[in-house]
């Protein structure tokens, strides 16, 4: 099916038929599409399993792979139809399933396991361990997170003994894949389960001195496009495996001129480069992640200047994608038999096509190579291109007019491509699901985590069940909370952060600590020297991929907050499970920073706010600055459940503290413990909603 391709494979979006049309026709060497119903962009068209099946019979028969979506999280009531997609991915054909969910992953190598498996960005892999940890859990590749230098790029692929694929071109979430909630909470629209609104295009302001309540204007959580393009020598030099345009909600003429651009900048040659920005931009384009300049430059947005151009360069990116690209080489065979000519087309798999003149052919006054070979060389408009054409001494003197050399070509082609696609199902295996029961809820103990160890209030500390306290701030713990404290690992620390992070835990070994809380894959691998516990950034959304992180070691998980208290209840993987009762959630982590905007890290006090369209003000805090550091944006409204306990199906509810002083947690603590009413405004968040 596959041809051999020179340097990383160029993987376009297919939000629907138009746009996979237009992006194999363009060149494309691979294709990402949505099943609908269980991926990341469910206002795309995406396809139907029947027109999957065409679109892998479609695509194979031109030597493109197509990858499967299904990359959002999902709730125990979902699973059975996860595992019918899973079947309808693998019946059609196609070659890698891209996953975000363990319970995705899980169901894929049950019931399927002849289909690849491909780590979306959602899972936040930035790391050389998280790469390595994706690889020891059976996955092919890794999409690694949008956010990474050129350089810690490539210690991530010199690390890791599976794929790595990276995205070259189209939007960027303000966000880190897999680490916002913002449309989920402020919108009841989650982006973790492919429905996100896009909140941070709207007005999010950080400029200083704005009126109480006065609606803010600037748009400082949007970002440009990403365009790496001009850096693709550098990223194949790196070794990635495959470069990605984002898209699916675009258009065809986007797809064709994306694929375009990447196949000459593969190749070593110009390309256009205005084509390429008028087909879509948000002001220009930024490559700032990869060179490693985070800076106000990286913010951006669609003005109609921008949408003027598109429709301007609308036509021209169509030409792209009238004539089919033709790229599959192939051999012509020319065989003279006594009453007729017979000629075979074969591609590189093997598979032939044979095609016989309808008339007998007459002796020729000259050599006919040159009239043969150039009726044989037609084959624009299709997916093929001539390698070779083997004529035989006796067909050099047959004369066969040029239409019926063009018929005999013609048919050929038709036949070989007719065996090209195809189906070609893969092994599906059964699988029973076993029948979740409600878990009832009871009164689960009380937790807290902090944000800094001087928020722990001495005199209540004693009724909580256990402390977790980031492993940055262990060494101001005081010691007797020791044994009943969880040291918390990050969610996301690029490049150095990793080994820093390491180091930190190292030297909390034979402290005393009574565990450690994982929040990425990559902990798996290192956080060894104490029990190990799933919080937030594992996404634990149902009784699948609690068991699967179970089975890799946990002691406990956080339920993962956007999950309703009827799929929560279904999460009782035999272990301690907790779920929020209070806190400011983070909406958002992002290397790029909001501040940036309008101040820049000199003199920075790493704390500000963002004004939204409605007045309302959104606290922002930096954990360290420039490239380095982790900017999370809160919530101003805090989760509250604590005169709903009983409804909590857990063992355990956390109460997260993260802006508050010491008298606040203190005060917030006693109305937990008391089981009252919270005293100013709040949110139940999406515990009530499905």
């Amino acid at each position: 099916m596959a041809h051999k391709i020179p340097g990383p494979e160029i993987l376009a979006p297919a939000g629907n038929a138009q746009m996979l049309s237009a992006a194999v026709y363009s060149g494309a060497d691979a294709v990402y599409l949505g099943l609908t119903g269980y991926n990341a962009r469910r206002s795309a068209g995406n396809f139907t399993p029947e027109e999957l099946c065409d679109a892998v019979r479609f695509c194979h028969a031109r030597g493109v792979r197509v990858h499967v979506t299904l990359n959002t999280l999902v709730f125990g009531n979902e699973l059975s139809g996860l595992a019918d997609a899973v079947r309808a991915v693998a019946e059609a054909g196609a070659d890698a399933v891209i996953a975000d969910d363990l319970a995705v992953a899980a169901l894929v190598k049950q019931i399927a396991p002849g289909l690849h498996l491909h780590a979306s960005t959602q899972m936040t892999i930035h790391t050389p361990e998280g790469a390595r940890q994706m690889a020891e859990m059976g996955y092919d590749r890794v999409i690694l997170a949008r956010e990474l230098s050129l350089e810690e790029i490539r210690a991530v692929v010199k690390a890791s003994p599976i794929e790595v694929e990276v995205f070259i071109h189209g939007a960027m979430c303000m966000a880190v894949s897999g680490q916002c909630m913002m449309s989920a909470f402020l919108g009841g629209r989650s982006g973790n389960r492919g429905a996100c609104a896009g909140p941070c295009r709207l007005p999010f302001d950080a400029t200083p001195g704005l009126r109480p309540g006065q609606p803010g204007t600037a748009c400082h959580l949007s970002l440009k496009d990403m365009d790496l393009v001009p850096h693709m020598a550098a990223l194949m030099d790196a070794g990635v495996a495959s470069v990605k345009i984002e898209g699916r909600l675009r258009t065809p003429e986007y797809a064709a001129a994306a694929v375009a651009a990447c196949r000459a900048a593969r190749e070593g040659k110009a390309y256009d480069e205005t084509l390429l920005r008028d087909i879509f931009s948000r002001s220009g384009f930024t490559d700032g992640y990869l060179v490693g300049r985070n800076d106000k430059n990286m913010f951006g947005v669609r003005t109609q200047a921008d949408a003027d151009a598109t429709r301007a360069a609308t036509p021209k990116a169509r030409e792209l994608f009238r004539r089919e690209l033709s790229r599959i080489p192939v051999t012509f065979s020319v065989e003279v038999l006594p009453d007729s000519i017979a000629l075979t087309a074969a591609d590189a798999e093997g598979r032939t096509a044979r095609a016989v003149s309808r008339t007998a052919p007459q002796p020729a006054q000259k050599d006919q190579s040159e009239a043969i070979t150039r009726a044989l060389s037609k084959t624009g408009g299709t997916p093929f291109c001539v390698g070779d054409i083997q004529l035989p001494e006796e067909a050099r003197t047959a004369f066969l007019p040029g239409s019926e050399w063009n018929e005999l070509r013609r048919e050929a082609l038709e036949r070989l491509l007719e065996f090209r696609s195809a189906p070609a199902p893969k092994e599906v295996h059964p699988c029973s699901l076993p029948v979740w029961t409600p878990r009832r809820p009871g009164l689960p103990k009380l937790a807290a985590r902090f944000e800094r160890a001087e928020q722990i209030p001495a005199d209540l500390a004693d009724k909580l069940a256990f402390l977790v306290l980031p492993v940055g701030q262990a060494a101001k713990l005081p010691e007797p909370l020791r044994s009943r404290t969880l040291l918390e690992l990050p969610r996301v620390c690029f490049g150095a952060g990793e080994e820093a992070v390491k180091a930190a835990l190292a030297a909390c070994e034979g402290q005393g600590y009574r565990g450690v809380v994982l929040n990425n894959p990559a902990h798996l691998r290192y956080a060894t020297s104490l029990p190990q516990y799933g919080g937030m950034g594992l996404n634990v959304t149902n009784p699948v991929s609690a068991g699967r992180w179970r089975d890799l070691g946990l002691q406990g998980m956080l339920v993962h907050p956007e999950t309703p208290l009827p799929a929560m209840s279904l999460i009782d993987p035999g272990l301690p499970t907790a779920a929020l009762c209070y806190g400011h959630m983070p909406l958002m982590l992002t290397r790029a920073c909001p501040l940036k905007n309008v101040r820049d890290c000199k003199g920075c006090s790493r704390s500000g706010s963002l004004r939204d369209r409605k007045g309302r003000d959104f606290p922002v805090r930096c954990s360290a600055p420039a490239m380095a550091g982790i900017r999370t944006v809160y919530n101003p409204v805090p989760l509250y459940m604590g005169d709903r306990l009983k409804e909590l199906p857990v063992d355990f509810a956390l109460a997260a503290f993260t802006l508050e002083d010491s008298d606040r947690v203190h005060q917030i603590l006693e109305l937990l413990l008391a089981g009252r009413g919270f005293d100013s405004e709040f949110t139940r968040g999406l515990y009530y909603t499905g």
